[in-house]
């Protein structure tokens, strides 16, 4: 909820499958809902809510992945690029599960779930 949906256009045209939680799920849901909806459905949650890799901490669960984007602005216009490639680069670890944050340096950081 706190990233704009042109994400979802963003990124369906650059052929991944892509959808705003607004689409899918009630706007006060909370957050362990969206995760949970996310883990149970295989998909990865793009945010810049620092709330999410918390539960993962807490909780010790192994999914879902989630890609944290930092610094502003947070459009497609601006992070896109980056985005598409970490996506394409890191593929593999964030189908098994994975935690990457994504800054302005443009250098992913990765930590595989479950956090310990």
């Amino acid at each position: 909820m706190n990233l704009t949906p042109r994400w979802v256009s963003y990124l369906a045209a650059a052929g991944h499958v892509a959808a705003h939680w607004s689409e899918v799920g009630c706007m006060d849901a909370s957050d362990d809902e969206i995760c949970a909806y996310a883990r149970g459905n295989g998909l990865i949650v793009i945010t810049n809510d620092l709330d999410f890799p918390q539960i993962l901490a807490c909780t010790g669960a192994s999914g879902p992945s989630i890609i944290l984007l930092r610094g502003h602005p947070l459009t497609p216009q601006e992070r896109g690029t980056s985005l598409l490639l970490v996506l394409a680069n890191y593929s593999e670890m964030l189908a098994a599960g994975a935690l990457l944050s994504l800054d302005w340096s443009n250098r992913p950081r990765l930590r595989l779930l479950p956090l310990k």
